[in-house]
């Protein structure tokens, strides 16, 4: 079951027994969770109605022991699972023992008074399993997906109106950027925006670039894409910003090497016919990076790309054996980039 349609069912009173939620997307799967709390008491209720588990150090049962337990003062009760990990294929790195049989009789009569949500932190399931497939073909597993860039840019628009601002040109794409796409860093930034230009503002670049903190890879991200840009001057203003924050030269040349070996991949599996979420699941990158790297791409050949793969570790080689001033090297490997 998507998670679109598990919340229509939620939001008409019919709340599945049992939702098994998993995915790359912690935001929406928080999210879900808390519009099920609330669709099923009061905030007053929660402190009786609201059982946690953390199921790497407490056992299935005492979860489904709960679960079977009759609600104290309300009509229902919510317990979520997390850390739910026997659902996947990982090794689990705790003595604890999980009672599958004991799961599998529960799915087949679940009490009618309890909801149980178990949460994974893990982007797929083991569908080889037994228990995996029951709960699927029960349409209790929902899958949070990492949004498509358009998806992205539309949820950033939405969220921005409702706090009363909007983006002038570019600027919402910039603020994806800045923050990788990551809706839990994403809804904190929209949040300082909204503050710092007030009801019915325009959030612009300047704005952006004044206002959103940015991570060593980040500026990486977006050095490159001036570089490929021929946006020089700005180019060598973040990587001067990098060097006063006290990143180690050898460092960065890794990250842009980084870079530009997804660049070479996009394009490889472009030609091979994938779509940016397919190009993004077999990455491990989140779609929005695909699209900005498959544009960034198109500036190259797959012959260019590999061979600046080969001058950058000919210039890792040479940091690392002091045959060239590591800033140097940076500097004279992006100017020639740029010719």
């Amino acid at each position: 079951m998507d998670a679109k349609r598990a919340l229509k069912d939620i939001q008409a009173g019919r709340p599945a027994p049992v939702y098994l939620c998993y995915g790359p997307e912690k935001y929406k799967m928080r999210e879900f969770i808390q519009i099920l709390t609330d669709s099923l008491m009061g905030p007053e209720d929660r402190e009786f109605a609201v059982s946690k588990f953390d199921l790497s150090e407490m056992s299935l049962s005492s979860a489904l022991d709960d679960a079977e337990t009759l609600p104290f003062m309300v009509p229902k009760k919510l317990v979520i699972a997390k850390n739910a990990l026997f659902f996947t294929g990982a090794k689990e790195n705790t003595k604890i023992e999980h009672n599958m049989d004991r799961l599998t009789a529960y799915l087949k009569s679940p009490a009618e008074h309890t909801i149980v949500v178990f949460t994974v932190d893990a982007d797929k399931l083991d569908e080889r399993k037994k228990i995996v497939k029951a709960l699927k073909d029960m349409e209790a597993a929902v899958p949070f997906l990492s949004l498509s860039p358009e998806e992205l840019t539309h949820w950033v628009a939405k969220q921005a109106s409702a706090l009363g601002f909007a983006f002038s040109g570019g600027a919402a794409d910039q603020l994806i950027l800045y923050t990788g796409g990551n809706l839990q860093s994403l809804s904190a930034e929209l949040e300082k925006i909204s503050l710092f230009i007030g009801a019915e503002g325009v959030a612009s670049p300047d704005v952006i670039d004044q206002l959103v903190a940015r991570s060593t890879e980040q500026n990486v991200f977006i050095l490159i894409e001036d570089i490929v840009n021929v946006r020089l001057e700005r180019a060598f203003v973040i990587l001067e910003e990098l060097l006063k924050q006290r990143e180690e030269p050898i460092k960065i040349a890794s990250l842009i090497a980084r870079q530009f070996r997804i660049m070479l991949q996009v394009k490889e599996l472009g030609k091979q016919g994938y779509s940016q979420q397919q190009m993004a699941s077999q990455i491990g990158l989140h779609p929005f990076a695909v699209k900005v790297a498959e544009g960034q791409a198109r500036k190259y050949d797959g012959e260019k790309l590999s061979r600046i793969m080969g001058e950058l570790a000919d210039l890792d080689l040479q940091m690392k054996t002091g045959k060239i001033d590591k800033v140097l090297g940076l500097e004279l490997f992006l100017l020639r980039l740029a010719a």
